[in-house]
């Protein structure tokens, strides 16, 4: 028996050979939240432009203040105001914002200050350049801003227009086909026959590709055969830049998914040291990239989370790794497990993770009461207190 792939190597494997999928599109700056940057993006201007002023106050020349505390005020300047150069001997009424006149180097608060008639009377000795930004302090000219593959957020939107960006290159949503396979899943809504249960793959798969920031662009169920397993991935192969199934990947009588691969593809990658989600399928079919998932719920979603999300952030564009985890205590002890990494699901209060006490790989419901995956490496054995890695739902 050929030895189980480390889920490590595997994600690393998965990301190596697949290429980029999409295609490359150039949108509106408004438009292209949650959308994945197709070239690095670098500053044709300074954030800010000049020097302003960080504070409600008075632009000053530090050396006027060591012969008198108390200066007339010669302008006032407001933000987006162009000030005149600073009189010497004299103040500026300022404002947040404001452009620091030329010959000033610092700003006193209004709160250090007193007035004295037409004069200011001002409080403290300010150090060089008190209160005042920098041109350049956010962002220089020429600096690099965003990279390559970084999916936009609020605040990379946020970024872009500061520097004067209204349009992007993006890549176009990458089109993933889904399949389910097994003749014991029905759709919910129809009643159900003695052996049946409900698909909750196909939605769940939908709705992991959807939360990824992907297209949907087709689902289909293949009963348990081989005729109808080809005519679906043929199909799928026909209008997807990538196809995630879930099932029929394992070695039974009934699993017709890898035979087809084998058929009208290549197999690139099969059966990861993780538990639960061995039977792990990585290949080419009709010539698209393929990623069959097992088909017990629970281990739909680990291996969506350790290397479909991956996979399709890769084929996507998308510059993507696991997320980081951090430390947790355990509250139980546990002899050395197996050779395969295990994830259990776990809740996490203040720093304790405990175990749900269901851990079947067909039972999902664990993962929606629980806070994520607790990371048990391949023959760890654990005492209370032992630290692990955790990763938290939120971060996937």
């Amino acid at each position: 028996m050929a030895a189980l792939m480390p889920f490590r190597d595997a994600i690393k494997q998965i990301q190596s050979s697949l290429e980029i999928a999409s295609t490359i599109e150039r949108i509106e700056l408004m438009q292209a939240l949650g959308r994945v940057l197709a070239a690095e993006v670098h500053s044709s201007v300074q954030v800010p432009p000049a020097d302003n002023s960080a504070m409600d106050g008075y632009a000053l020349r530090r050396q006027d203040l060591e012969t008198s505390q108390a200066l007339p005020i010669s302008q006032r300047i407001a933000a987006g105001v162009a000030p005149a150069p600073l009189q010497p001997g004299t103040c500026a009424r300022i404002f947040t914002g404001a452009e620091i006149p030329a010959g000033a180097d610092a700003v006193v608060m209004q709160e250090n200050t007193q007035q004295d008639g037409d004069l200011v009377v001002f409080q403290e000795q300010p150090k060089a350049h008190a209160n005042i930004r920098p041109a350049g302090q956010d962002i220089a000219n020429g600096a690099l801003v965003l990279t390559q593959g970084k999916r936009l957020s609020a605040i990379d939107i946020g970024v872009l227009a500061s520097i004067g960006v209204t349009h992007v290159d993006v890549y176009t949503p990458l089109k993933v086909g889904i399949l389910t396979t097994g003749d014991e899943l029905q759709t919910p809504g129809t009643p159900l026959s003695a052996g049946q249960i409900y698909n909750s793959n196909g939605p769940l798969m939908a709705a992991l590709v959807t939360q990824s920031g992907h297209q949907v662009e087709m689902i289909r169920h293949a009963k348990d055969s081989i005729t109808a397993t080809e005519t679906a991935l043929s199909e799928l192969s026909q209008h997807c830049d990538v196809i995630l199934s879930s099932g029929g990947v394992s070695v039974g009588e009934e699993d017709h998914v890898k035979a087809t691969i084998e058929k009208h593809g290549a197999l690139h990658l099969w059966k990861i040291a993780i538990k639960p989600g061995k039977p792990l399928v990585f290949a080419n079919a009709y010539g698209t990239p393929f990623l069959g998932l097992p088909g017990n719920p629970s281990s739909t979603l680990v291996t969506f989370h350790l290397f479909a999300r991956l996979a399709l952030a890769k084929a996507a564009g998308e510059q993507l790794s696991l997320p980081k985890p951090f430390k947790v205590a355990c509250d139980f002890e546990r002899k050395a497990n197996a050779s395969r990494d295990e994830f259990l699901r776990v809740h996490v209060d203040h720093s304790i993770a405990v175990p749900h006490n269901q851990q079947s790989s067909g039972a999902l419901l664990a993962a929606s009461q629980t806070d994520g995956y607790l990371h048990v490496p391949a023959m760890t054995e654990i005492n209370k207190q032992t630290e692990l890695d955790f990763y938290p739902f939120t971060s996937f």
